[in-house]
């Protein structure tokens, strides 16, 4: 039996980058499980459909390095549900290399996937949900904040994340905006997969290894939950 329009109005409405993803994918399950009504976005609708149709949501293909595809799929949610009360960013990638063995590509790529995404995102939600207020999450690393090993393009990625999350919490403060920055973690074994006996070596002097574990991952995506529908102070700066 399907929710009264009074009951779908009461419901919040969230916009997920990076849906298909693993921190993407389980945040997105846990705000359906607590009753809101997601827009999923990313690259490959082959791999939104499946979790779309899961959770009753709708997909979006997009390039969120891309700002005006961003700001299309944000409209078409309040198009389709009347309204959005939040945004998380979990497009990004990650690179393990030192900056001498880094190509210009490269570093791009990743500035382009974190932190040109991250900028998207706060653009498109300056330009839909600049008068109703709402949630703005992204994610940023530790490896901003401290130095890791190998994550020089990383690093650099991710501080200009923390920079965009505290600028615009204080430029659209009167709008009621709350925006945060999480400290997600990718799981090891993805890490070693993706870079192979580079990756494994970077290991041995990061905290990715603990990070990846199912206890870290569970605190990020209770504190993303948590960023996304808590009306705490704006720019607020914490650590899963």
């Amino acid at each position: 039996m399907g929710e009264t329009p009074q009951e779908e109005a009461s419901q919040p409405v969230f916009v997920i980058l990076g849906a298909a993803g693993g921190i993407g994918s389980t945040v997105a399950r846990r705000l359906h499980a607590s009753g809101a009504r997601l827009m999923l976005a990313g690259r490959t609708r082959a791999k939104l459909e499946p979790l779309a149709n899961e959770l009753a949501a709708k997909a979006c293909e997009i390039d969120a390095t891309i700002f005006e595809p961003v700001e299309r799929c944000l409209r078409e949610a309040q198009a389709w549900a009347g309204k959005v009360d939040g945004v998380l960013n979990c497009a990004g990638s990650i690179l393990l290399k030192p900056a001498h063995l880094t190509t210009a590509a490269e570093l791009q790529e990743v500035l382009a996937l974190n932190l040109v995404s991250a900028f998207a995102t706060v653009r498109a939600a300056a330009n839909v949900m600049r008068k109703s207020g709402g949630s703005i999450v992204l994610m940023t690393s530790a490896a901003a904040e401290i130095g890791l090993a190998n994550h020089e393009a990383i690093a650099a990625a991710k501080a200009g994340v923390i920079g965009l999350m505290r600028s615009p919490a204080a430029t659209y403060a009167a709008q009621g905006w709350r925006l945060s920055a999480s400290r997600g973690g990718r799981p090891a074994v993805h890490i070693q997969e993706a870079h192979g006996a580079a990756g494994r070596s970077a290991l041995k002097t990061s905290p990715a290894r603990r990070r990846g574990s199912k206890r870290f991952r569970t605190a990020v995506h209770r504190a993303l939950l948590l960023r996304l529908s808590t009306n705490s102070t704006i720019n607020r700066l914490t650590s899963s």
